[in-house]
């Protein structure tokens, strides 16, 4: 076939395959046809294989084929070149491997032949084998492609039967895989892992079953190499994202992340990221379902001394830690966890909150603050129990009465004075606080925080507009909805807030009608 299909002079070729590349907008079947009229893919082919040295070429060839397999024509003839494809697969140019990954990927998206059975035709080619290998020893490039390309492959269910095999001892069995591999190609292995786990719950749960997961917690409990460590937590922190891993991912992951964040000869940085990975699991509602008050509390308890050890300090762990604490508050389940302890875990966020010493301290916990108060909770599950709701008021007078302000009032204006960023966060705090009637009375009793949030012009950027915007609707929602409405003294604020509301949050200036400017003509 090299000899039938080869050209002399690959010039033309080379021009043609450009222009289709880098043609501006999406080619269609018509045009990939018209294409492979004048240079069937045999012809392709054959230069790509033999014509790699001319300048150019084979970067062409690469691009234009890409594009001519996302096409659906295009994608059609790919089961007609499968030994092309496999021989790709095997190519030491690093460009053409991640082409054929991307040929498989397609092939599986596109497939609707029910003549062949796809998985027939990976498995006759041996292709899954392949792509393992492009994972473990291609560049970044195509260790992506070929996730991508194998991650397809496991949206059939007969994919699934043979990606993952009964007898471990199976070279292709992906805990036999990592245990041969550099740690590179370990963590690539487990990068596989935590994709493959997000497809569905049946996956997760197949996944589970083969005791997958305990690969991702061996690698972090037992490298000793910083950077590999940090890979392992941050694929494992991408798990903690998944919905339905919520049931898989429960005592052992918190145990685990206990230690880590315990562990004080442990880098800053692995222990910044253990939180943030307890914070996004504990902020699950149903993640209660599976894991008991006291590993939770355990969990909560180590970031609050790590708070403490940092107490004086700005540090990016710190603000991981509060930054936790407002993941985990965010839920019901953990917000209350952190107002019903004692003493209550929240108080290190009530305190950085309105402390000014620390930029990014503080930014941190006035965020944490808001999700605690339920800023971003519905609005029938933002008030808390009888307990957590006293805990969470004591804390806030607590700070007022030990600070220049004296009020909680006095608190959250000074919050809104402070630059842009501050305010955005002060918004929240108070959008979730004024659910509570003593928390609308300290915003109602001082003008100056009315006139801040009901001001259309104070916000520059549109989140800023629309985070002042919520916090006065859920002003004016409280106030029209609690005794305080009946009060004379403030008929004014219910004026003001009403109008605001109709404003809207973008709406720099009342409406003004067109005038008409009547000017003596100019006379030459």
């Amino acid at each position: 076939m090299e000899e039938e299909f080869a050209l002399d002079d690959p010039t033309q070729l080379l021009d043609s395959a450009s222009e289709f590349a880098h043609y501006p907008a999406v080619q269609n079947d018509t045009a990939t046809k018209d294409f492979l009229d004048r240079f069937p893919l045999p012809v392709i082919i054959s230069a790509l294989q033999t014509k790699a040295d001319v300048p150019g070429l084979e970067n062409a060839l690469v691009a234009c084929l890409e594009r001519v397999f996302k096409t659906k024509y295009g994608a059609s003839l790919i089961p007609h070149y499968m030994p092309f494809v496999q021989v790709g697969l095997k190519a030491d140019s690093q460009i053409v491997r991640c082409l054929a990954c991307k040929t498989v990927s397609s092939f599986l998206e596109n497939f609707d032949d029910k003549s062949i059975s796809a998985i027939q035709l990976i498995i006759e080619y041996d292709i899954y084998p392949l792509l393992l290998d492009c994972l473990i020893y291609g560049n970044e490039q195509v260790a992506t492609a070929a996730i991508d390309a194998i991650k397809n492959l496991a949206q059939f269910p007969e994919g699934m039967g043979f990606m993952f095999p009964s007898n471990i001892n199976e070279v292709t069995h992906l805990g036999n895989l990592a245990s041969r591999c550099s740690s590179l190609g370990r963590v690539r292995v487990l990068s596989l892992i935590v994709k493959l786990f997000s497809i569905s719950s049946s996956a997760a749960s197949v996944i589970y079953n083969s005791n997958l997961l305990s690969l991702l917690e061996a690698e972090i409990r037992n490298s000793n190499d910083t950077l590999v460590t940090l890979s392992a937590l941050e694929l494992l922190y991408e798990l903690t994202e998944i919905q339905h891993g919520t049931e898989f991912l429960s005592r052992t992951t918190l145990q685990l992340v206990h230690s880590i964040i315990s562990n004080s000869s442990m880098e800053s940085i692995l222990r910044s990221r253990a939180m943030m990975i307890s914070g996004r699991l504990l902020s699950k509602e149903n993640i209660y379902m599976f894991v008991d008050e006291p590993s939770a509390n355990g969990v909560i308890s180590a970031i609050n001394v790590r708070l403490g050890l940092l107490d004086s300090q700005d540090t990016d762990e710190c603000e991981s830690a509060l930054e936790a604490l407002g993941q985990i508050g965010s839920s019901i389940q953990g917000a209350l966890l952190l107002l019903s302890s004692f003493p209550p875990a929240a108080r290190y966020i009530v305190h950085a909150a309105f402390d000014r010493q620390g930029r990014g301290k503080q930014l941190a916990a006035l965020h944490a603050l808001g999700n605690v108060a339920g800023e971003n909770r519905p609005e029938d599950s933002i008030i808390l129990n009888g307990d957590a709701e006293e805990s969470l008021r004591h804390l806030i007078y607590e700070v007022a009465s030990q600070s220049s302000n004296l009020t909680p009032s006095g608190l959250f204006l000074s919050v809104l004075q402070q630059a842009a960023e501050f305010r955005l966060a002060g918004y929240r705090v108070i959008t979730g606080l004024v659910a509570r009637l003593w928390g609308l009375m300290e915003i109602c009793s001082k003008p100056e925080i009315i006139n801040m949030v009901t001001d259309p012009a104070i916000e520059t950027t549109k989140i800023g507009m629309e985070f002042r915007y919520n916090c006065c609707k859920a002003i004016h929602r409280a106030f029209m909805s609690s005794k305080l409405v009946s009060d004379p003294a403030l008929s004014g604020i219910a004026g003001k807030l009403q109008e605001a509301v109709q404003r809207g949050p973008y709406l720099a200036r009342k409406h003004t009608e067109a005038t008409p400017v009547v000017m003596t003509a100019e006379r030459f």
